[in-house]
């Protein structure tokens, strides 16, 4: 994966684990509006996704590609259906 790809990825992690660390400490609270922690989780799976899809397009740009200079397009289509079974 390129380096910038996995700069963006790390932070959109980054984000989603603030998020989450924010709902756990919601949670603690008895006075927790049940919203306000939906709309958290909302955006930890926000942030997931984000991280998905620069992880994808990395995979795609690095490997996907390139696939036809080097030959191996057949076993990459397989590989890009398997990655997009995560998604």
């Amino acid at each position: 994966m390129p380096e910038d790809a996995r700069k963006r990825a790390r932070r959109r992690l980054s984000i989603a684990r603030g998020h989450l660390d924010s709902i756990v400490r919601m949670l603690d609270d008895p006075e927790v509006y049940c919203v306000d922690v939906l709309r958290q989780i909302k955006a930890v799976q926000g942030a997931l996704s984000g991280a998905g899809d620069v992880v994808l397009r990395g995979h795609l740009e690095a490997h996907v590609a390139t696939s036809a200079g080097r030959g191996d397009s057949v076993e990459l289509v397989e590989e890009v259906m398997e990655a997009l079974r995560y998604r």
